[in-house]
């Protein structure tokens, strides 16, 4: 491989990566979830609503974008990936903002979590990593990697951020300074530097090619996608339940307050890590190959949880490398369905496949909380989850070497 000429790509495609990174550090994946956190208390004071309701607007969001995922991978795919990414993000910001006007109604707090859901699917990595698939080749991990470090470098400043606001403009103003990200950042940016690409109706238009790839009809009957679709339910649900629950996976296995904190704070910089060294990784080798050994590292880490005799030790390790799997897994997506897949029906393929990210992740966190309800421990699913990361990680092996395509 020609060093020169891949990193050359980044002289030419910075701008799509840095609109694509505001875009996506911006938008409906870490927003809602980085913030709700510090809101909460706030709402739950206003309303008298118990905090149990009010993060039950998380889950609303998630079922939504099962639904709305889809949908804006559709229409990137009918107006074009730079329209539905703006238009999404604008809407977005707006959505975002009407949670200033609750009034104490749960339904209308829930019909606003559909409306964010619907109206900023476009911010997904849905959209803006089509455009970086698209202007990378030779560097398309890295430029993957360094895009999606949006939602892990948002996540580190959200929250003093959303507490810095609450304490000056109340959570009524929280909610609008929050939305104003988007809107004066994300949006401006991405206007100026986030092109169409091939296969967009703007470009096909005036240049005639299509991009090169399978339709979605011939995807939908590969058995690679099903094969995907299927090892990435209980990858997401494996690494997305423990995360939240893991203040109480520490506490229950003695530690004290500081060090909770201190152990926790490592899974935000163990997934930036994993987003950077991931993308670094699958330019240089298999990608199928990486994804066993990095996705199934993390069923170790699951079964030192669940052994009950936790070292700080064995926490620190078993913290570091979930967190690293978990800043791999969406620029592992992105980067599979490009090589398997191609670009032709891109943003349709990987909405449906994020979907299935979707739904794991979704169930994990409740699923496991559940389970500790029932039983007092978290070893049962603790060492589930290990098993299922194992077993999904090796099935994708069976992938087989990347495909090749012919621009139509």
């Amino acid at each position: 491989m020609n060093k020169t000429v891949g990193y050359g790509e980044f002289r030419r495609g910075w701008p799509i990566v840095l609109a694509a990174f505001l875009g996506v550090g911006l938008g409906l994946s870490p927003l809602p979830f980085y913030t709700i956190g510090v809101l909460a208390p706030e709402l739950a004071r206003e309303f008298g609503w118990g905090i149990g309701q009010v993060f039950f607007g998380i889950t609303v969001m998630t079922l939504s974008t099962l639904v709305a995922a889809p949908l804006a991978g559709f229409l990137a795919g009918r107006l074009g990936t730079r329209t539905v990414a703006l238009g999404s993000t604008l809407l977005f910001a707006l959505s975002f903002m009407a949670f200033a006007l609750g009034n104490g109604s749960l339904t209308l707090y829930y019909l606003t979590w559909v409306g964010i859901a619907v109206l900023g699917a476009g911010t997904l990595p849905i959209t803006w990593t089509r455009g970086v698939n698209a202007w990378f080749e030779q560097r398309k991990g890295l430029a993957l990697g360094l895009t999606l470090t949006g939602t892990g470098l948002f996540g580190v400043v959200a929250k003093p951020y959303t507490a810095w606001l609450i304490a000056s403009f109340g959570w009524r103003g929280a909610y609008v300074g929050l939305g104003l990200l988007p809107l004066l950042v994300a949006l401006p940016v991405a206007w100026w530097l986030f092109r169409n690409v091939d296969g967009d109706p703007q470009q096909c238009g005036t240049s005639g090619v299509l991009p090169a790839g399978l339709t979605l009809a011939q995807t939908l009957r590969d058995w690679r996608f099903w094969l995907l679709a299927l090892a990435f339910v209980p990858i997401s649900f494996a690494l997305g339940g423990p995360i939240p629950n893991m203040e109480n996976i520490l506490k229950t296995s003695g530690f004290v307050r500081s060090d909770i904190l201190a152990l926790t704070a490592m899974i935000g910089l163990s997934a930036l890590t994993g987003r950077l060294v991931g993308g670094w990784l699958i330019d240089r080798f298999w990608a199928p190959g990486v994804a066993m050994v990095i996705m199934s590292i993390p069923g170790i880490a699951c079964w030192i949880l669940a052994s009950g005799q936790l070292s700080y030790a064995g926490a620190l390790l078993s913290i570091g490398l979930i967190g690293f799997a978990v800043g791999v897994e969406y620029d592992l997506l992105a980067f599979l369905v490009a090589r398997y897949f191609g670009m032709r029906a891109y943003t349709q393929v990987y909405s449906l496949l994020y979907c299935c990210f979707a739904l794991g992740a979704g169930l994990g966190p409740a699923v496991f909380g559940w389970s500790f309800d029932r039983t007092g421990s978290y070893a049962q699913m603790l060492t589930a989850s290990g098993i299922a990361l194992v077993v999904s990680a090796c099935s994708m092996l069976a992938l087989g070497r990347y495909r090749s395509f012919a621009p139509r």
